[in-house]
C-alpha cells in the first residue's frame, strides 16, 4: 500500500522489506508489517486491488435422471375427511416408501389442516423426514444450492429441484483468506485461541454471501431452498463444520471417507433451517470432496480407458485410473499458477495479462489482458504462456535460469528479469516482468506437479503412451494451453491422449449430487476405492521432484513427437 499521512511504523525497515528504491521513494510499504499507531491514510495500489475477480463457474452437469434428495408432495385430495376424530388418514400424492419421520407438531398440523397442503420430504439423513409444510400448492417452488468451497473462492449454483435446471450462479472470495492463502497457514491459525471459531464463521459468512446472491436472482425466499451440497478440500470442510483440523498436519492422518451430513441450521446457513447440507466425502488430508467431484464430473471412474485428472490451485491434486481402480496424490504446488508469489503476479481479474506470445527469433512480446484494460500484472494462464515462450525463444535455459544477453532481459539489483509489458504500457507505471526469483519459484512449483505425476506413473508402471484421456479441472484447465503446459514441463507429453477441460469440476460434482441421489452413491464409491499416496512419506517423490527441476523433465516423459496435442472438440 502507499502511505499518505498519519501515525504508523512506515519509517521502520520492517515496513519496507525488499521493496525497491523506486517503490520506497513513492511511499510504498508492506501492509502486513506496518503497525498503525494513530489516524492514517493509505492508497491501495491498483495491482493490489481485487477488482472483478474472474471466478470460474462453468459446470458440466447433465439434467437427465433428476432424483433429488428433497422433494415436495401434495396431500392427496382424495383422503377421507369423515373418519372419526384422531383417525384421519393422510396420503401424499405420488409418494412411495417408508412412512416419513415427523414431529408431533407437524403431525397435528397435517391432520388438522382444512386446506391444500404441500409437504417437503428429505432423504438426506438416510431415511425420509418431513422438513417443511406449506399451505397451498408450492410444488413448483423447490430449490437446492450447490457450493464449491474453494481455498480462495466460493462459487454456487441455484438449482430448481423439480426440473434440474440451473436458475442462477454466484461467487465470492473466501473470507478465510485474511488468515492466510495456504491450507497449512489456516490450520495454524485455527490453533490460536478462538481461531477455529473465527475461521468457521468466515467460511459460513462466505457461503451465506453466495446464498444471498443466488436467492436474490429469483422471486423466492431462502426458505424455499430445501437442500445444499458442498464440495471442498478436506481442510475447508473441517473448518466449515467446526472440526479441529490439527490432525491434518500429520502424515497419513486418519480421515473419514464418509460424507458429512448436517442440518443447515447447525452451522447457520440462511435457508430452510430443517433442510440438510451434504458435503461430498473426503479421501485424505489434502484430497477432499472437491477432487471426488472432479472425478465424477470427468467420468473417468466409469470408463475402461486409462485417464489422468489434474486440478491445480494452491494445492495440486492428481488422479490416475479407470473404472477398475483410482489412485491419487496431492502436492504443494503453491499459488504460483494462480499468480501468487510472483513479483508481477495478480489474480485473474480485470487488467490481468492472461495470454502471452513471444516471437522465438526476435523475442518480441504480444499480450492480452482481461477486459482489454491496461495491465496491472500477470495471472496464472499468462505466466504459463510467458514461461513456455521464454523456453522456446532461448530466454530460459534447461534449468530455468534467465539468459542475460537476450533481447528484453534487464539486469537489476535482484538479478536478470524478462520484460513482458513495458512500464509505459502498464497501469502501474512499472515494468511487468518475470524475474530470476519468480523463475526459481515457478520451477519449484512445476517440479512438484510433475514429480507428483511421476510418483504415480512409477508405482503403477504407467508410460506416457498408456494414457488416453487428460482431464484438466478448474481455472488451470479452462484457461491454460495444453501445448504450453507440456512445453514448460508441468505435464508429461501424453501423446496418445485427448485433453479435456472440465471447468469447475468441484462445483459440477456438487451440482450432480444435488440433482441425483445416485450421484451421491457414486461419489461415496469413488472416495472409498481411491488409493492415496502421501508424498511426504514416499521416498520416490524426492527422486521424481529432482528430475523435474529441468525443462521439460525426464526424457521418458517427453518423447520426441511432432503431432499436435489432441483437444476435445477440435
Amino acid at each position: 500500500m502507499i502511505f499518505l499521512k498519519g501515525s504508523c511504523t512506515v519509517a521502520y525497515a520492517e515496513s519496507k522489506g525488499k521493496l525497491s528504491e523506486d517503490e520506497i521513494s513513492k511511499n510504498y510499504c508492506l501492509a502486513c508489517r506496518t503497525y498503525i499507531t494513530g489516524n492514517c491514510e493509505f492508497i491501495i495500489p491498483v495491482e493490489s486491488r481485487i477488482e472483478s475477480p474472474k471466478i470460474l463457474i462453468k459446470v458440466i452437469c447433465s439434467e437427465d435422471a433428476i432424483e433429488p434428495s428433497a422433494k415436495k408432495y401434495l396431500i392427496d385430495e382424495g383422503y377421507d375427511t369423515h373418519l372419526p376424530s384422531g383417525h384421519r388418514s393422510i396420503r401424499l400424492a405420488g409418494y412411495t416408501g417408508k412412512r416419513p419421520l415427523m414431529s408431533k407438531q407437524q403431525h397435528e398440523r397435517l391432520v388438522n389442516s382444512d386446506r391444500p397442503v404441500t409437504v417437503t420430504i428429505s432423504k438426506s439423513p438416510g431415511y425420509p423426514e418431513i422438513i417443511g409444510i406449506e399451505d397451498g400448492n408450492t410444488k413448483n417452488r423447490n430449490f437446492g444450492i450447490a457450493i464449491d468451497m474453494g481455498t480462495t473462492t466460493v462459487a454456487g449454483l441455484l438449482v430448481d429441484l423439480s426440473t434440474g435446471k440451473i436458475k442462477a450462479s454466484a461467487s465470492a472470495l473466501n473470507r478465510q483468506i485474511t488468515f492466510g492463502e495456504e491450507l497449512i497457514t489456516r490450520i495454524a491459525a485455527s490453533k490460536d485461541k478462538g481461531g477455529r471459531e473465527r475461521l468457521q464463521k468466515s467460511a459460513i459468512d462466505s457461503v451465506n454471501q453466495v446464498i444471498d446472491q443466488l436467492v436474490a436472482e429469483i422471486p423466492e425466499s431462502a426458505s424455499s431452498v430445501n437442500d445444499i451440497c458442498i464440495a471442498g478440500n478436506t481442510v475447508m470442510i473441517y473448518l466449515l463444520t467446526g472440526k479441529n483440523p490439527s490432525d491434518l498436519e500429520l502424515v497419513n492422518a486418519n480421515v473419514s471417507r464418509q460424507p458429512v451430513i448436517m442440518r443447515t441450521q447447525d452451522p447457520g446457513l440462511f435457508v430452510n433451517p430443517l433442510a440438510y447440507t451434504y458435503c461430498l466425502p473426503n479421501v485424505s488430508r489434502f484430497v477432499g470432496g472437491d477432487v471426488v467431484g472432479d472425478v465424477i464430473t470427468s467420468g473417468m471412474n466409469r470408463s475402461p480407458d486409462l485417464s489422468i485428472l489434474v486440478d491445480l490451485g494452491t494445492n495440486g491434486e492428481i488422479v490416475f485410473g479407470n473404472n477398475e481402480w483410482l489412485a491419487t496424490v496431492s502436492c504443494a504446488s503453491g499459488p504460483a499458477f494462480e499468480g501468487g508469489g510472483i513479483s508481477s503476479g495478480i489474480r485473474a481479474m480485470r487488467g490481468a495479462v492472461d495470454h502471452v506470445s513471444i516471437d522465438p527469433v526476435t523475442a518480441k512480446v504480444s499480450w492480452k489482458s482481461i477486459g482489454n484494460e491496461p495491465p496491472k500484472g500477470i495471472c496464472g494462464s499468462g505466466i504459463i504462456d510467458a514461461v513456455a515462450g521464454m523456453v522456446r525463444s532461448g530466454i530460459l535455459d534447461f534449468t530455468g535460469k534467465i539468459t542475460e544477453d537476450k533481447p528484453g532481459v534487464l539486469t537489476g539489483e535482484d538479478g536478470p528479469a524478462f520484460v513482458l509489458v513495458e512500464k509505459k504500457d502498464s497501469a502501474t507505471g512499472r515494468d511487468i516482468t518475470i524475474s530470476r526469483q519468480d523463475m526459481a519459484y515457478l520451477m519449484d512449483s512445476k517440479a512438484a506437479v510433475l514429480g507428483a505425476i511421476g510418483v504415480l506413473m512409477k508405482k503403477y508402471r504407467i508410460s506416457v503412451g498408456d494414457v488416453r484421456h487428460v482431464y484438466l479441472a478448474g481455472a488451470f484447465g479452462a484457461y491454460s494451453d495444453p501445448d504450453k503446459l507440456v512445453a514448460f514441463g508441468i505435464l508429461p507429453r501424453f501423446f496418445n491422449a485427448e485433453f479435456h477441460p472440465i471447468g469447475n469440476g468441484s462445483l459440477s460434482g456438487a451440482c450432480a449430487t444435488l440433482r441425483s441421489r445416485e450421484k451421491r452413491l457414486e461419489a461415496e464409491s469413488v472416495a472409498k476405492k481411491m488409493a492415496y499416496i502421501d508424498l511426504l512419506a514416499d521416498t520416490d517423490f524426492i527422486e521424481e521432484y529432482a528430475s523435474a527441476l529441468y525443462i521439460p523433465g525426464k526424457k521418458e516423459y517427453f518423447p520426441p513427437c511432432h503431432q499436435k496435442i489432441k483437444k476435445a472438440g477440435s
